[in-house]
């Protein structure tokens, strides 16, 4: 990858992962795209359904959750293991060469552990700018391997981390603007950034950083999207080529999307 190629990096999450047919076609749809490719995945909903079958209440506080050890230990189980795979699987299906990973496989994702402020988030692990580990992911890539990535990191000193997927791939994406081409797509239920939550034809095709700050001033986002609006701006920013948000029937032909621009 000596010259700059386009790489596409896709984010899942939500209500995609939970429906096994969606799921299925938008790693479908993802296997076609025919340049190099990186996917991310949550799976906190399945991961919290797991937690409660095991009589351990999911801790959360202002929407973002308390990794304690059990904690971890289910999302690292769900993650790492049961969603990452099942992804990679039906991606093998598709003729896609993928091969599942977290972050401490090949130490691709370094993380350090949130500070303690007003809360103790746990064994949560945030990100910085030398996080990523480019030249695995280059290994991968150019030996034609499509990266799969579940939201675990790891510190390096045998500590595992739970990390928020959107700033996963944010992060991969800023990390390799610099020498590609890239484009983030955040697939998630809705068909972009609506003005209206009620209609979901109500997307806002085109967002720049003027227009989200009186957005936000409206009230009309959101509060949940607004993190991911956040890292997704951080990557424009960085030099990431084009940062897409839109639903699973339109991951291929991006024709009802809202992109995110200067």
């Amino acid at each position: 990858m000596n010259s700059k190629q386009d790489i596409t990096i896709l984010k899942i999450g939500g209500n995609v992962i939970n429906d096994p047919t969606l799921l299925k076609e938008v790693l479908i749809d993802f296997a076609s795209i025919t340049t190099p490719k990186i996917l991310i995945h949550g799976g906190g909903k399945i991961a919290g359904n797991l937690s409660k079958k095991l009589g351990i209440e999911p801790k959360m506080h202002e929407g973002r959750r308390i990794t304690d050890q059990e904690t971890l230990d289910i999302v690292t189980m769900v993650y790492a293991g049961l969603l990452n795979k099942r992804i990679v699987s039906l991606l093998q299906e598709a003729k896609c060469n993928a091969i599942g990973l977290s972050g401490a496989d090949a130490n691709t994702i370094q993380a350090n552990k949130r500070p303690v402020k007003d809360i103790d988030y746990g064994f949560v692990g945030d990100l910085n700018s030398e996080s990523i580990n480019e030249s695995a992911l280059t290994i991968f890539l150019q030996n034609g391997l499509t990266p799969v990535f579940c939201a675990i990191t790891h510190n390096k000193k045998g500590q595992l981390f739970n990390t928020n997927a959107d700033t996963i791939a944010s992060s991969i994406a800023n990390q390799l603007a610099s020498t590609q081409h890239v484009r983030l797509i955040y697939c998630f239920e809705k068909k972009g950034v609506l003005q209206d939550i009620e209609d979901e034809d109500s997307y806002i095709p085109k967002i720049t950083p003027e227009i989200y700050q009186d957005l936000k001033s409206k009230n009309i986002i959101f509060e949940g999207m607004i993190p991911k609006l956040d890292n997704a701006f951080n990557s424009i920013n960085k030099g990431v080529k084009e940062v897409i948000l839109c639903n699973p029937s339109n991951i291929k032909t991006l024709e009802e999307k809202t992109i995110l621009c200067l």
